[in-house]
């Protein structure tokens, strides 16, 4: 398999480079001294900043953006076959990567590289890794995928060995990995147009613990079904093995969690049933609090001290698009954005919102992937029902094409069964008017969606 040498740069092309992550590692080879061009469907700010930096950009992917000079390819998961600049880099016989297979090789270059996986949390607990490692002053990189105000962006180039990057399961992409640390939150149901179900979710997690270097550690949630599975996983392998979650028998424990007026957590953190620190974060939820053991663990074992992971686990705020507080209207609503779109997810920030929450809430939610609202249709609906009002978008799409079989009406009819006051929308400029003539003051809004709900905030707060 061709294999990229940071040490040697060469002409690096990336077919979709628009993408969050996509960018992350454009300019990582860019810093590295490597000549980078790429092409995306649209110009976008990511584009446009991946231009000041020298990055060849081309806008609408045709064969001829692949030249003479180039020396490797680097694609997405979302190209296909069929993409022109793919079938031109294979007539060439270009050597091809996938994006994960080039972060895979990239970690390979850093001692404590650190994977963070998960179906739910890994831009927060990624964030906060980034910010102990940046607190405790080692210089890392971070591969983020989220923009993070700490970092300016989604990526940041270091020079030491310390590096921390998310971790995603989306056709097995983190087998391509090999962690030092690696970071498994939480097993649960999602993308099942590829694992088809639960079972195979675990066993492409378990696999992805065996990928933890010789000497490393693995990192698990101790809390959930399928924690023994995993760990079996790495019985007969030389990688540490730590728990953590609520639960006293795990290695790490958080007991006593208590909730601020903002839904931030302070508790007690307790290793090998030892009290060691009290544990105070800025970012929102008890889940965040079985989040940030997670990230003390790994801290740890790659020598980090415990003043610094405390101090890095305040700092440390959501990154964009998680809970991320907006601003005010002219009616004096509050609104957030969220990323949340998996049941599992929503409630997880339904339950913070209920706890802040001074007048009335509402959700704007638009559904991702049709495969996914039709495998969670009823959970959606129970997730999205503590809520006083729930404004519905049409589906985003995302890679996937409707075939008429799911409908945001559909979910409409679920949650009106549960006597939540639901009204579908479909479209957003219908939401903005809607949402401007009935908040109140104190009501709180939270569009929520991992496709582009979140452009209707803008027009919605105090000028």
């Amino acid at each position: 398999m061709y294999k990229v040498d940071l040490k040697k740069p060469q002409h690096a092309h990336f077919i979709g480079i628009g993408g969050i992550s996509m960018s992350g590692l454009a300019e990582i080879l860019v810093d590295a001294g490597f000549t980078v061009s790429g092409s995306d469907m649209k110009s976008s700010p990511i584009t446009q900043m991946l231009e000041s930096k020298g990055v060849i950009i081309n806008i609408g992917q045709v064969a001829s953006n692949i030249t003479d000079d180039i020396d490797f390819v680097v694609y997405t998961a979302a190209i296909h076959e069929d993409n022109e600049e793919y079938q031109e880099a294979v007539k060439r016989e270009l050597p091809m990567l996938s994006r994960a297979k080039l972060l895979g090789q990239l970690m390979d270059n850093y001692k404590y590289s650190v994977a963070v996986a998960g179906t739910h949390g890994k831009t927060t607990t990624t964030s906060m890794m980034a910010h102990i490692m940046l607190t405790a002053e080692t210089d890392p990189t971070v591969s983020i995928g989220g923009i993070l105000d700490a970092i300016n962006g989604n990526i940041r180039v270091g020079s030491s060995d310390y590096f921390v990057t998310e971790a995603c399961e989306y056709t097995n992409s983190y087998h391509e990995f090999r962690p030092f640390a690696s970071i498994i939150l939480n097993v649960d149901n999602d993308h099942l147009d590829f694992f088809k179900n639960i079972e195979n979710i675990a066993a492409s997690f378990a696999t992805y613990a065996t990928k933890t270097v010789d000497g490393g550690i693995l990192v698990v949630n101790g809390d959930m079904k399928y924690t023994n599975q995993i760990k079996d996983a790495v019985k007969d392998k030389n990688i540490k093995v730590v728990t953590f979650g609520k639960d006293i028998t795990n290695d790490y424990q958080a007991r006593n969690i208590t909730l601020n007026e903002l839904g931030q957590p302070t508790y007690e953190l307790y290793i090998d049933g030892e009290y060691k620190a009290e544990v105070s974060l800025s970012v929102m939820g008890e889940h965040n609090a079985i989040n940030s053991l997670a990230a003390i663990a790994a801290s740890l074992y790659i020598g980090i001290d415990m003043e610094h992971i405390l101090e890095g686990l305040k700092k440390c705020h959501s990154a964009e698009r998680r809970f991320e507080y907006k601003g005010m209207t002219e009616s004096g609503a509050y609104i957030y954005d969220d990323y949340a779109h998996h049941p599992t997810e929503i409630a997880a920030s339904m339950k913070v919102a209920r706890s802040v929450v001074k007048n009335e809430l509402w959700i704007a939610f638009q559904p991702h992937t049709y495969s996914r609202t039709k495998a969670h249709l009823t959970d959606f609906a129970k997730a999205l029902s503590p809520a006083d009002h729930v404004l519905l978008a049409d589906i985003y799409a995302a890679r996937e094409v409707d075939d008429g079989s799911v409908s945001s009406k559909d979910l409409e009819n679920e949650i009106k069964k549960l006597g939540t006051d639901v009204t579908y929308l479909g479209d957003f400029e219908s939401i903005k008017n809607y949402l401007k003539n009935n908040l109140n003051n104190n009501d709180m809004l939270i569009t929520m969606g991992a496709g582009n709900i979140d452009s209707i905030c803008d027009s919605l707060l105090k000028k």
